[in-house]
C-alpha cells in the first residue's frame, strides 16, 4: 500500500487514510510555526514542522501505551 501524497516520499502508511491525519497535523503545526510550506520553504522552515510532526507522533504513541513520554 504505497502513500498517494502531493509530496515525493516512499514511505509506505500502515494505517490506511492516515495520509490526510498526517496532511492536516502539517498545516496545523505550519500555521503554529509562522512556516509558509511550499516550494519557496527552506529547509530549515520545512525541517522544523517535520520534526515537531514527529515529536507529537511520539508523544501520542507513548500516550496510548500508557504515559510513559508524560515526564518532560
Amino acid at each position: 500500500m504505497q502513500a498517494q501524497s502531493n509530496n515525493n516520499s516512499s514511505n509506505q502508511l500502515v494505517v490506511p487514510g492516515v495520509q490526510q491525519a498526517i496532511d492536516q497535523m502539517k498545516y496545523e503545526i505550519a500555521q503554529e510555526f509562522g512556516v509558509q510550506l511550499g516550494p519557496d520553504a527552506t529547509s530549515r522552515a520545512n525541517g522544523s514542522v517535520g520534526g515537531e510532526i514527529t515529536k507529537r507522533l511520539v508523544q501520542m504513541a507513548e500516550q496510548q501505551m500508557g504515559g510513559y513520554g508524560q515526564q518532560q
